[in-house]
């Protein structure tokens, strides 16, 4: 018998994605942080929650620049994102403690992009025991709190913040 694992507050982020129209990384670009759930601010990058994580505190960083060519990033844009990434680790390590990450670009629908037009680096914290499965066994995901939560503690851990 399986047992239903509730969720009621990620229906306001399914709705919104839905309604969105436009690139979601050039609107969160353009947009207010906190209702973006933008983490940081670079000069030619930025960070920001994956608004359907696969773990609590799973970031992306995107070059502002509209594009979904890897290669057609700029020095500039690959080093600032890279630095990013490295930064957004030490941010949840001071915030979460994670014991690993998963670190990756998803080029293109088949490799598993779900916006492929502006690409953007998963950086995701892992812990021993950790959900992970859930979506394999269950297509469930569970976090334990809400998205503009992480968001401000994150922030507030940036380093140099």
């Amino acid at each position: 018998m399986t047992k239903p694992l509730w969720a009621p507050w990620r229906l306001e982020y399914i709705q919104q994605a839905d309604e969105l129209e436009g690139c979601v990384f050039c609107l969160a670009a353009d947009g207010p942080d906190e209702e973006m759930l933008v983490v940081h601010r670079g000069q030619a990058a930025f960070v920001l929650l994956n608004k359907f994580p696969y773990a609590s505190g799973h970031i992306l960083v995107a070059p502002y620049r509209h594009t979904g060519e890897f290669g057609s990033l700029t020095d500039a844009e690959a080093l600032e994102t890279h630095r990013l990434a490295e930064q957004g680790m030490a941010a949840l390590a001071a915030t979460f403690s994670p014991e690993g990450y998963n670190v990756g670009w998803n080029i293109g629908r088949i490799a598993g992009a779900g916006i492929v037009d502006h690409i953007h680096l998963h950086v995701v914290p892992r812990w021993a025991g950790d959900t992970n499965f859930m979506p394999v066994l269950a297509d469930v995901k569970v976090l334990p709190e809400h998205l503009s939560e992480t968001r401000a503690k994150l922030a507030g851990a940036w380093p140099g913040s």
